[in-house]
């Protein structure tokens, strides 16, 4: 399948927000693999053995999206935003019914840095970056936003910036004081990157 022009995406996303279901379903297909790759994305920061897989987390999340109920969707970054926040938020939940079960889980330091836009260790602390963001979100939600995208999404610099509706700068600064924000609460040293 080639890929979906955004233009088709962002048309599918204006349709289904405006409440028809058929464009969901349209939609649903020319966005899977988008999904599957930011799942796998999402995984590869997970524990080694971690049970839940990709293809599991677009279900999960595809059910999320199914219960959403009429979001103005923007564009395909918008879209792809709000499903890798439900995707953390799919994780974070599991990581902590799973710390629940453990009593207070296998807690790890969590390093946080330009490489992890490609790979980053397995057995991430999902929860505490989850928590951080959450702090950050009360000081500067659009801080949060670009971290979101970056991070979580894969945008460049210059896709956010669109999606965000800023300059390039801007997102550039936010990326660099929301990694600092992010290294401070999570305890460690931006000097170590």
């Amino acid at each position: 399948m080639t890929e979906p022009a955004k233009t088709d995406v962002t048309q599918l996303l204006l349709a289904w927000g405006e409440g028809k279901q058929d464009a969901r379903e349209e939609l649903i297909p020319l966005v899977y693999n988008e999904l599957h790759r930011l799942a796998r994305r999402h995984m590869a920061r997970e524990r080694d053995g971690h049970t839940l897989q990709a293809s599991a987390l677009v279900h999960e999340t595809y059910l999320k999206l199914v219960d959403v109920s009429r979001i103005h969707w923007r564009d395909r970054a918008h879209f792809l935003a709000v499903a890798g926040g439900l995707m953390r938020q799919i994780l974070v939940d599991f990581a902590r019914r799973r710390g629940r079960l453990k009593r207070g889980g296998n807690v790890r330091p969590v390093t946080f840095d330009d490489a992890l836009m490609v790979t980053g260790p397995a057995g991430q602390d999902v929860v505490a970056i989850n928590d951080a963001l959450n702090a950050l979100e009360q000081v500067d939600p659009r801080k949060v936003r670009v971290v979101e995208l970056r991070f979580f999404v894969g945008l460049s610099i210059r896709e956010t910036a669109e999606a965000l509706e800023v300059s390039e700068e801007t997102i550039q600064r936010d990326w660099r004081m929301a990694k600092t924000w992010l290294y401070r609460e999570l305890g460690a040293d931006p000097g170590d990157e």
